[in-house]
């Protein structure tokens, strides 16, 4: 994977990749939210943009997947152009996966989604996920700029999701010492821009320290086996529908409690990278501080649905350094439903 890292390279670098690999007509991908923004790169291409198509949609529908493809196919695109956050990457590695097309990514937020081989699709209220070579964008954009108009609520949230990548890294059974180091790294770079964000949104000083954290978390992710945290987002996300980004803020500080007494290492490193002696207490106490929500009852969840997510992911084999049953997962769910201060 190629990266580029540079203030106002959406715009500039793009085509450059774009021509870099060799490609003629590429199909930009993006949300509803973020068009504008794919409309100014689809201009900087001019005539290597077959077209733009800004459908899609969070936790990416395995309908939405199915137009995107049809769409790609029917411009007779060469290679495909994600600009936006993880729905929009998620949506470009679908047309990846299902056509071999190859992605530049140009992410908006801190989801760390462009680092990373794995995919996923929501069908019939369940989301699944998997890994193929495929889909990991041969050259990413990373701009500043881009993420200047993200909302600090939004800011926070995808920040902490890019946290929670490189948290389940530092546990992961495939884990390594080059990765923990970046794991470290990327918890110490993201939890001190986002309150220099809060405070001050137009710095672009801290959103590029905010995009360096992001590229080294989501690369953290693509490199080790998720456990119990993508777990419980991808049942709530997929089965519930509940937000992305504010879900895995939400169920980071109980997972990690749950998972802190059999990772002892994981949770020293996270304890330097914050500078504190309760890992998940401070990323608990970090997202209340700026604003972020801290139940799953605020995100809509019903408590009748908690028993139901448990069994779900209490009913799957995974990685995870603590054994997982049905009633430690409804007890992190509780939890997080309140927003108790987490305890180890």
């Amino acid at each position: 994977m190629r990266v580029v890292f540079r203030p106002g390279a959406s715009v500039s670098a793009t085509a450059e990749e774009v021509r870099r690999l060799g490609l003629r007509r590429v199909l930009l991908v993006s949300g509803a939210r973020g068009s504008d923004t794919a409309r100014a790169v689809a201009d900087s291409l001019g005539e290597l943009c077959a077209g733009l198509h800004t459908e899609a949609r969070m936790h990416v529908p395995v309908e939405v997947a199915d137009r995107a493809v049809e769409v790609a196919r029917e411009a007779g695109a060469d290679g495909c152009v994600a600009v936006g956050g993880g729905s929009s990457i998620g949506l470009g590695k679908a047309i990846a996966l299902r056509t071999g097309l190859p992605l530049i990514a140009v992410p908006s937020t801190y989801s760390g989604s462009e680092m990373t081989p794995v995919w996923g699709l929501t069908e019939h209220g369940a989301k699944r996920t998997g890994r193929d070579p495929s889909v990991l964008p041969r050259s990413v954009v990373y701009d500043p700029e881009l993420t200047l108009s993200m909302p600090v609520p939004l800011s926070v949230t995808s920040g902490v999701n890019a946290v929670a990548h490189a948290v389940e890294a530092l546990y992961a059974p495939d884990t390594s010492p080059l990765v923990s180091l970046m794991a470290e790294e990327g918890v110490r770079a993201m939890t001190a821009a986002l309150p220099e964000i809060a405070a001050e949104p137009s710095s672009l000083e801290a959103r590029g320290r905010a995009l360096y954290g992001a590229w080294l978390c989501g690369s953290c992710l693509g490199a080790t086996t998720m456990g119990l945290h993508h777990k419980l987002c991808h049942v709530l996300g997929g089965t519930f529908g509940l937000p992305h980004a504010e879900t895995h803020t939400v169920v980071l500080p109980y997972a990690l409690a749950y998972n802190a007494p059999a990772a002892p290492e994981a949770i020293g490193a996270l304890d330097r990278a914050l500078d504190t002696d309760n890992a998940p207490l401070a990323l608990w106490t970090l997202s209340g501080k700026l604003g972020a929500p801290r139940s799953l009852a605020q995100l809509g969840l019903a408590e009748a649905d908690l028993a139901v997510a448990a069994e779900q992911v209490a009913g799957q084999a995974y990685a995870n350094p603590r054994e997982v049953t049905h009633e430690g997962a409804l007890a992190v769910l509780r939890a997080a439903f309140a927003g108790d201060t987490p305890r180890v």
